[in-house]
């Protein structure tokens, strides 16, 4: 076996060197070496000599290192347990391994995350990896039953660095498919002490067993400036001659078209045969895979020639397993050759010629499968200069496209390199759709006030049920113990209705004063830019609750520039279970889906973007309804999330300070199996007991008098707007990963930006921090009082995108807050 000890030299030491980066491990290695890759995140990588991603290496070996884990876990499970596991690999560096963990393990089906998106199949899930390249991942089975089991679910990954990745997943998983055990298994585990600790308490705190299955087990030890060091060795070596150092880009001019160096075989792939487990791979397919690989194997022996010595088989990102198989079969069937296998990645890692560095050279090219987070560069390691006289590059259908094909793309890179260049192309496998379930042909009609809620009845119709006959208040402790520990979903419960003091109602009205003129401003530049942009009598659908204020002011803003009298509804969106489907159909029904336009208050980090972009999708997907547009449509757009907004300034929206009593009275939107059936609209509450403090028609009033004195000013600003470039960014997102890192939180759930959503951690959560950009001013008065009112340290930053960040209590019981609620120092 080729490890990462070579002549003498371990793969590592280059960096280890440089940067006084130590692994401690007995046999570490032998199974790893090191490089260096720009990412803020984490500075270093630890390339295996054994997964078959970065390094290529023989089949066998790589196959037999997953098989040994799932060997062991069958062993550690027993023979029952072992026939209900179901084995999850991570995207995309386990794949292959996940797959082969399952072989070891006889009878369980394989489900891969993924980072793209499929039409026709639903999001059973989602999660992030915090240190990775590109973090959002997706769960796409085909059967979504699968995941639903009370089975053991297997957790692979290639690594095991922090913990994170793995307790983000079971914190998504659990909440919708609670099991008892979990095992992860991993080839390295590289967690402290502290991240060991982290996830044995919280498997407590969820009263699952969480085994732990590894190769190899040891630590990395890091200088406290590695990250600082790190990039500063990137940039100087990226920056270096390439031909020197063996880096990045290849730059040979060809001297004939690559498709004249380029042989396809045609595998005959089974009929209907899943190409991985981006869908779900059950021991049936397994078995149909491996009575066709002789013959597959065969036909791309055929094509190869004779006196072939040395041959990669190449997958490609996410696709490891079939390229994998394919490559295993291939080296049984050539004995005299000897046989690699490796992987192209979306993964940028410097590249560094010395024996001492993991990855000595790099083919750079377009991504060829039109991913969903755009175009960008792919990569394959150590290929150029490997002496590989022929490649088999295997891709799925979804990748074989123009741009695999054209001048620089991976074809043309790996023509450079080897005489012979083979490509077969494997069925991108995508589910059949599910049929629609049957429902009631008729939905009832929108709520509206005075019955429910203190709008007017014409300002807003509520596509919701009530629940105000329901107790559903629980105290915010037992809220967030329980949201935190995965025994229940925030929307299954309210928070008490917070009653301000004095104080709190004085600083609103000073607010309310100070920000009318500039609230109006906002509404205008948003509302005129839906006009403009998306339709010229839109039908405006306001996200519950924080959003409402928001429609109607857009509405009032229409009625008083236009003339305009637009619809306007209420409905509910929740993170983690999507948007009210049966309101989607309602408002289908009724009005053309492409009229609509989604609103919301303003923008955190982003998730609620996405929760509706993926839910819009899944629900045209399954009922075949489409021509809604899921960009939404907000007042304020710090976190740079959308494109149609009325600023992207991050300051004191007044009716973020008060709950039910600035939003008719009415709660945040409830979902409970027990309360809201599948054919019934999310539920709220109306509070009519607090009538006496409700301030909702008093905040818009002041807003919609200060209309006459901005529209000239809204005129002008809105035609500069809609001819700049609004591009989203993302940054708020971006920020919000940095934030959880440095601050050892591990959850971007649990950090929310921006002077709203800190306002909201302050009154429904359990806080731990505030961070407070340095010289914020009047915005975050009412945020200082109730930080003082509830024990909440304020910190100032220097380098926040928002006015102010709210951090979640991250490791939350009640024995660590205390019996009132109040934040305590960890």
């Amino acid at each position: 076996m080729k490890n990462a000890v070579n002549n003498g030299v371990w793969s590592g030491t280059w960096v280890a060197e440089r940067l006084g980066i130590e692994l401690v491990g007995d046999g570490l290695t032998e199974l790893l070496g090191l490089a260096l890759r720009r990412n803020p995140k984490r500075a270093h990588l630890l390339v295996s000599h054994v997964l078959g991603k970065h390094v290529p290496q023989s089949p066998s070996v790589v196959y037999g290192s997953g098989l040994a884990l799932g060997r062991r876990v069958r062993e550690l499970l027993g023979a029952d347990e072992a026939g209900r596991a179901v084995v999850l690999g991570y995207a995309e560096t386990a794949t292959g391994l996940g797959h082969s963990v399952a072989d070891g393990l006889g009878t369980a089906p394989c489900l891969h995350s993924t980072r793209r998106p499929v039409p026709g199949v639903a999001r059973a899930g989602g999660f992030e990896e915090s240190h990775s390249h590109a973090t959002t991942h997706l769960l796409l089975p085909e059967n979504p039953a699968l995941l639903a089991g009370p089975g053991p679910l297997v957790l692979v990954d290639d690594e095991f660095s922090t913990g994170n990745t793995v307790l983000n997943t079971i914190r998504d998983l659990h909440a919708r498919y609670p099991r008892r055990r979990y095992v992860v298994v991993t080839l390295v585990d590289m967690r402290s002490p502290q991240d060991t600790a982290r996830l044995e308490d919280f498997a407590r705190e969820i009263g699952a067993r969480v085994d732990l299955v590894a190769a190899a087990k040891g630590t990395v030890r890091l200088p406290e400036d590695v990250l600082d060091r790190g990039q500063e060795l990137v940039t100087r070596y990226e920056h270096a001659d390439p031909g020197a150092r063996g880096t990045a880009r290849e730059t040979t001019t060809h001297p004939q078209p690559p498709h004249d160096r380029t042989t396809r075989v045609d595998l005959r792939w089974p009929h209907g045969l899943p190409d991985g487990g981006r869908h779900g791979f059950t021991p049936a397919h397994r078995r149909r895979l491996d009575a066709a690989l002789p013959a597959m194997a065969a036909r791309l022996a055929e094509a190869l020639h004779r006196d072939v010595r040395r041959v990669l088989v190449l997958g490609n990102e996410e696709l490891m397993y079939t390229p994998l198989k394919l490559a295993r079969e291939l080296e049984h069937l050539l004995p005299s050759a000897e046989v690699r296998f490796s992987t192209t990645t979306r993964s940028p890692v410097l590249a560094v010629d010395d024996p001492g560095y993991a990855i000595r050279t790099r083919l750079v090219f377009p991504a060829h499968d039109n991913p969903a987070d755009g175009p960008g560069e792919r990569y394959a390691y150590n290929v150029a200069g490997a002496g590989f006289d022929a490649v088999v590059a295997v891709v799925d259908s979804a990748g074989d496209t123009d741009a695999l094909h054209a001048p620089g793309g991976l074809l043309d890179r790996l023509a450079a390199h080897t005489p012979h260049v083979l490509l077969t192309v494997v069925p991108s496998y995508v589910p059949e759709p599910a049929p629609a379930p049957e429902r009631p042909a008729m939905l009832p009609e929108p709520l509206r006030g005075p019955a429910f809620s203190s709008y007017a009845p014409e300002e807003v119709g509520w596509l919701l049920q009530d629940l105000s006959d329901v107790t559903l208040e629980a105290p915010t402790e037992e809220r967030e113990e329980a949201i935190q520990s995965g025994g229940a979903h925030y929307a299954e419960s309210l928070p008490v209705e917070y009653q301000p003091s004095e104080q709190y109602q004085n600083l609103f009205h000073q607010a309310l004063d100070v920000s009318a003129a500039r609230i109006a401003h906002a509404v205008g530049m948003v509302t005129e830019s839906v006009i403009a942009e998306r339709s010229p009598r839109p039908v405006l659908v306001s996200l519950a609750r924080a959003g409402t204020p928001v429609g109607i002011l857009m509405r009032r803003w229409a009625q008083y520039r236009h003339g305009l009298d637009l619809p306007h509804y209420a409905v509910s969106i929740v993170r983690g279970r999507g948007i009210d489907a049966n309101a989607l159909r309602w408002l289908a029904a009724h009005h053309d889906p492409a009229d609509i336009v989604f609103v919301d208050g303003w923008t955190g980090k982003g998730a609620i973007t996405r929760e509706l972009a993926q839910a819009i999708e899944k629900f045209e997907t399954q009922e075949g309804i489409t021509g809604f547009d899921p960009e939404i449509a907000v007042l304020a757009d710090p976190g740079s999330c959308v494109r149609t907004y009325g600023t992207r300034e991050d300051f004191l929206i007044p009716s973020a300070c008060l709950n039910s009593t600035v939003s008719g009275l009415i709660s945040r939107t409830v979902l409970r199996a027990d309360l809201v059936g599948p054919h019934d609209f999310h539920g709220a509450k109306f509070y009519r007991e607090l009538a006496g403090a409700d301030l909702s028609n008093a905040f818009l009033d002041a807003v919609a008098a200060r209309y006459p004195e901005v529209a000239d000013t809204v005129d002008t600003a809105v035609k500069e707007l809609l001819a700049s470039d609004r591009t989203p960014t993302w940054a708020g997102w971006a920020a919000v990963e940095r934030i959880s890192e440095e601050y050892g939180i591990h959850d971007v759930n649990l950090v929310k930006p921006g002077v709203g959503e800190t306002t909201r951690v302050l009154l429904r959560r359990v806080p731990w921090k505030i961070l407070a950009r340095e010289g914020a001013g009047a915005d975050l008065d009412h945020v200082r009082l109730l930080a003082e009112q509830r024990g909440v340290p304020v910190e100032e930053a220097g380098d926040l995108p928002y006015t102010c960040v709210g951090l979640i209590h991250p490791r939350y019981t009640r024995g660590a807050t205390g019996a009132d609620g109040k934040a305590v120092t960890l």
